[in-house]
């Protein structure tokens, strides 16, 4: 808030940060809300001016058997990919977190690497270590890779609201007669949900956008959505790619609202347990 008796600097500065703050923020939303538009076209081809509004290309995607498979294959993927990097996330924050071992701080690079390593990288990697397998072309394979790509998500997210967990909690159960698995569902899970469910929604998104390691496992029985966006690009520009590009972008705004309300959740658990 610019005080009363700032300085003509001060208030240049007060200004100018938040003009710049506003110009970052429309220089990253504007080629979102430039495809939204073109969605509704009846042009055939992706270029401003409108000439009229029509929902024939929604219609082209959802009727499309190429597109509807390629949405009921990323809904397929995507959520078991979600669920084992949930679970195998989940654990390792759990492990890394609560004891302290030679060769920890590796151990948490090497889970994280998948977020730093080149996604091509990843690509041929998975390739060639699950061809000689027949494990590509397959949705094993897919779910398989897009679960390590999503644990990274987990373990950060979780790990991050453990460090707010009290562990006399798992102590006092334990000393009462619970075992470590009654303890770990009973008082941890509830404790650390938002978390959880937090680093399983990045997980999903991260499944459910990835194309590069898609290209390389995949067969045709098991092309994503994205894939086939990219696919329609490289050879036949449609605004049905709008549309399912409009599609994504809704879905990506659900996840967004649904972590903010986790996050809130989250503070809300933290504050109530801190003061009590």
């Amino acid at each position: 808030m610019l005080q009363p008796y700032a300085t003509p600097l001060e208030k240049l500065w007060f200004y100018a940060f938040r003009l710049f703050c506003i110009g970052v923020l429309v220089f990253l939303i504007l080629p979102l809300l430039v495809i939204i538009p073109l969605s509704f076209s009846a042009d055939s081809f992706l270029m401003y001016p409108i000439k009229g509004v029509s929902l024939r290309w929604y219609e082209a995607f959802f009727t499309s058997s190429e597109w509807v498979n390629s949405l009921k294959n990323s809904l397929i993927v995507a959520p078991a990919a979600t669920l084992l990097a949930t679970v195998l996330g989940t654990v390792a924050a759990v492990g890394l977190t609560s004891a302290d071992f030679p060769g920890k701080s590796f151990m948490m690079t090497v889970l994280i690497s998948p977020m730093v390593v080149p996604v091509v990288i990843v690509g041929v990697g998975a390739y060639l270590f699950f061809a000689p397998l027949g494990l590509a072309n397959s949705y094993l394979g897919l779910v398989l890779v897009h679960a390590a790509l999503g644990v990274p998500f987990v373990v950060i997210t979780v790990s991050a609201t453990l460090r707010g967990f009290n562990p006399n909690l798992v102590r006092a159960s334990a000393s009462l007669g619970g075992n470590p698995v009654y303890t770990f569902f009973r008082i941890t899970l509830p404790l650390i949900a938002p978390g959880v469910i937090s680093g399983g929604l990045f997980a999903f998104a991260a499944s459910f956008d990835e194309v590069v390691v898609t290209l390389f496992l995949a067969g045709p029985d098991q092309t994503t959505l994205p894939r086939q966006m990219f696919a329609g690009i490289k050879e036949n520009i449609s605004p049905t790619i709008a549309a399912a590009a409009t599609v994504l972008i809704l879905f990506s705004i659900v996840l967004l609202l649904t972590l903010e309300w986790l996050r809130g959740r989250s503070e809300k658990m933290r504050t109530a347990a801190s003061a009590a």
